[in-house]
């Protein structure tokens, strides 16, 4: 039904696909504003791996104080028995 409703010169017509498009304008102004954004965003990336090592160094420093308190209580418990 919709076939005789829409004109046949619009059925053979492909369909639009959508196109990446920039957001900026090709001047010296605005490729400055996107080498800055472009560097705060490293920098913004750097700064969390820094953090998320430190944290993973922490929890690893963590696990080798529980296990070295885990054998001593082991060595202990093992001592009484």
């Amino acid at each position: 039904m919709l076939a005789r409703i829409i004109p046949s010169s619009t059925r053979g017509l492909p369909r639009a696909v959508p196109v990446a498009r920039r957001f900026y304008a090709e001047n010296a102004f605005n490729k400055k504003e996107k080498a800055h954004e472009d560097q705060y965003a490293r920098q913004h990336e750097k700064a969390q791996l820094e953090k998320l090592r430190a944290q993973i160094a922490a929890k690893k420093k963590e696990l080798a104080d529980l296990e070295a308190a885990h054998a001593e209580q082991a060595a202990k418990d093992s001592g009484k028995a």
